[in-house]
């Protein structure tokens, strides 16, 4: 098995987008409307928005290769860069998001350790994360990870007012 990562950079943002709409609305559309999904994919992955996050120092976005192949993508955010206020001993992991033709490989185990790697080279006292409450195999996964949950907050899919459970690791 052939895993390797890569940072994104200005260059990716095609790819990059293409990964977004892809791993978003295959997980997500049969859970919502045809009208919130085009909304949210329309407001969170158009090119420059994706340019401003990719070019914000406090964000960091890492493709992941499975055999040669694009397979999806890590997103962590440290400092104000983070969607929630945790302070500066803290790191957002904002997206692990994997093409399901990927999906049962362990890549989302190596993003995780990725960004776990990251924080502990940053000297962060925390690890978070939002993960959908219906989400139910994303939350096994963190669980499964060391995450436990320690809040909640609105996540707006297109005029759908939905609840994302906050997760959070200790790190030793």
């Amino acid at each position: 098995m052939t895993i390797n990562m890569k940072r994104c950079t200005l260059e990716d943002l095609s790819k990059l987008q293409e990964i977004s709409y892809e791993t978003f609305n295959e997980t997500f559309k049969d859970q919502n409307s045809p009208e919130n999904m085009n909304s949210y994919l329309e407001r969170a992955f158009n090119l420059k928005q994706l340019e401003t996050e990719l070019s914000h120092t406090s964000s960091q976005f890492f493709f992941v290769y499975f055999r040669g192949e694009a397979a999806g993508y890590l997103k962590v955010n440290t400092n104000e860069a983070q969607t929630e206020e945790m302070g500066d001993e803290t790191l957002e992991i904002e997206r692990i998001y994997i093409r399901n033709k990927f999906q049962n490989h362990g890549l989302g185990k190596y993003l995780l350790n990725k960004a776990l790697e990251i924080a502990m080279e940053r000297n962060k006292k925390k690890i978070w994360l939002g993960v959908w409450e219906k989400n139910e195999n994303a939350i096994a996964f963190y669980k499964k990870m060391g995450f436990v949950q320690t809040g909640a907050h609105s996540f707006y899919m297109g005029d759908e007012e939905q609840t994302d459970f906050i997760m959070t690791k200790i790190l030793m």
